[in-house]
C-alpha cells in the first residue's frame, strides 16, 4: 500500500486512546492484539517471567526476539508479572481499572483460580471488555480441553478435507490458519464490543472459541448437499475438491487461471480455437453442469495451459476479464511489482536486532491513519513505565521488583 504520512496533529489510528491489557501468548491472541495495536490501541503485553514461548523460536530466539514473535507483537509494550504471586495479581487488577480491553487466551478455569475471572475484573471496571479466546465453547463437554492450531484443523474436518482433495493422507495446512483466523475474528468481536460500550456505557464479557469459529469456515463451503433436510447430496463443493484445482503448469512456470463464469469459458474456448464446444458439449451449458463435470473441464484447462509460456497466456487471455496470475514463491512475492509500488513491505530498524522486514497495515484511511509506533518490545521492557502510569509509587514498584512479582529489563545489546 501507498505509505500514508501520519499527521502529528491527528490520532495515530482509529483506536487511539483505547488501552488493551494483553494476556495472550503464541499465535491466536497476539495476532488479534497486534491488529488492535496497528490501528492505534495502546497494547500492554503481560508476560510471565519466562516470556511468550514464541520469543525463543528461530533466529535471534536466544535473545527473545525470534521472527515469529517479531511478526506478532509490534505496537505493544511488555510488562512482566509473575501471576503466581498475589502481589502481581493485585497489580494486574490495578492496571485493569484503567483499561478498555482485557484479552486473554488462558483457560477460563485457570483465570478463575488466579482471581482474574470476568466477574472480578468487571466488578473492578464495569466499562471493561473482557475478551476470552478459548479452544471450545465453555457450555459444552470440551470446555476444559486445551487447543492448538493443529488440533482445531483436525477437529473441524479441515485436515481430512485437505488430504482428500490432494488424494493423500489427512494433513494440516502449513500455516496457522485456525490461530490467525480466530485472532482476526476476535479482533472484530472486540471492536464491536467497544462500539456497543460507546452506546450503552457498559462493558461486558465476550468469549471467542476456536472450534466453533472455524467450523463455518470449513462447512460454509463443504456442507453442500447436506445443507438440506433431508439431504439433497453429499458433503463437499465439487469445484474445491477437484484434484485439478491447482496452479496450472505452463511451459516455463505456473499460473492461476480461473475459468469460472459463462463469460470466462466463452473467452477461454474462443482463445484456444475451441469455441464450438460451447454449443456441442452439454457439460458447458451452465455453471451447474460445469460444476458436475469440473474434474474433466479443469483437466482440459490444464492440458491447454501446458502448451504455452506464462507470458504467452497472459498476452492471449484478456486479463481484464479472465483472472490469470503467475504463481508466486515466497521469494518472488517479496519482489512483486504491485507490492513494491504500494510500499507494502517496509524495512524498519529495530533497536536490538537491526533491520527488520515488516508488512504494512493492509487498509487505507483518509483521516485516522494507522502507523507503526512501537518496535517489538524486549521482555519486561516497559514494566516500570506502565506501573508508574497506573499510579504505583516508586517504592511500590521497587517492592514488586524486589519480590519477583514484577520484572523489568532493558533491551539487550544489538546483535546487528
Amino acid at each position: 500500500m501507498t505509505p500514508q504520512a501520519a499527521n502529528p496533529t491527528q490520532p495515530a489510528g482509529p483506536l487511539a486512546g483505547v488501552r488493551v491489557l494483553d494476556l495472550t501468548t503464541v499465535f491466536m491472541g497476539p495476532s488479534c492484539t497486534q491488529l488492535l495495536g496497528d490501528l492505534g490501541a495502546d497494547v500492554i503485553k503481560i508476560e510471565a517471567p519466562s516470556g511468550d514461548s514464541t520469543r525463543s523460536i528461530g533466529p535471534c530466539g536466544d535473545i527473545g526476539l525470534g521472527p515469529l514473535f517479531l511478526g506478532l507483537n509490534r505496537n505493544k509494550r511488555s510488562v512482566v508479572l509473575d501471576l503466581k504471586q498475589p502481589a502481581a495479581v493485585a497489580a494486574l487488577l490495578q492496571l485493569a481499572r484503567d483499561a478498555d480491553v482485557f484479552a486473554t487466551n488462558v483457560r477460563p478455569a485457570a483465570m478463575r483460580r488466579l482471581g482474574l475471572g470476568p466477574d472480578v475484573l468487571l466488578a473492578a471496571n464495569p466499562r471493561l471488555i473482557y475478551a476470552s479466546m478459548v479452544g471450545f465453547s465453555q457450555r459444552g463437554p470440551y470446555a476444559a480441553k486445551a487447543a492448538f492450531d493443529d488440533m482445531i484443523q483436525a477437529a473441524t474436518g479441515l485436515a481430512a478435507v485437505v488430504g482428500e482433495a490432494a488424494g493423500e493422507v489427512p494433513r494440516y495446512l502449513p500455516i496457522t490458519i485456525a490461530d490467525r483466523s480466530v485472532g482476526l475474528y476476535a479482533f472484530g468481536v472486540i471492536s464491536a464490543a467497544l462500539y456497543a460500550r460507546e452506546r450503552t456505557g457498559r462493558g461486558q464479557s465476550v468469549e471467542i472459541p476456536m472450534f466453533e469459529t472455524m467450523i463455518p469456515y470449513v462447512l460454509g463451503d463443504h456442507l453442500y448437499g447436506r445443507t438440506f433436510e433431508p439431504a439433497r447430496g453429499d458433503f463437499s463443493y465439487p469445484r474445491l475438491m477437484s484434484p485439478n484445482r491447482r496452479p496450472y503448469k505452463t511451459r516455463d512456470g505456473y499460473v492461476c487461471c480461473l475459468i469460472y463464469t459463462d463469460r470466462h469459458w466463452e473467452l477461454f474456448l474462443n482463445a484456444i480455437g475451441k469455441g464450438e464446444l460451447l454449443k456441442t458439449d452439454p457439460r458447458l451449458a451452465n455453471i451447474r453442469t460445469r460444476t458436475q463435470a469440473i474434474d474433466a473441464l479443469y483437466q482440459l484447462v490444464a492440458d491447454e495451459l501446458a502448451q504455452r509460456s506464462t507470458a504467452e497466456w497472459r498476452a492471449l487471455l484478456p486479463e481484464s476479464e479472465i483472472p490469470i496470475f503467475p504463481m508466486h514463491t515466497f521469494e518472488s512475492l517479496l519482489h512483486d511489482e504491485h507490492l513494491q509500488q504500494t510500499g507494502f513491505f517496509q524495512h524498519t530498524e529495530h533497536p536490538v536486532v537491526g533491520a527488520v522486514l515488516e508488512t504494512a497495515v493492509p487498509s487505507e484511511w483518509s483521516d485516522t491513519v494507522p502507523r507503526h509506533q512501537r518496535p517489538v518490545p524486549a521482555l519486561g521492557q516497559h514494566t516500570t513505565e506502565v506501573l508508574r502510569e497506573a499510579g504505583f509509587a516508586p517504592a511500590d514498584i521497587d517492592a514488586l521488583l524486589a519480590s519477583g512479582a514484577a520484572r523489568a529489563a532493558k533491551p539487550p545489546s544489538s546483535t546487528a
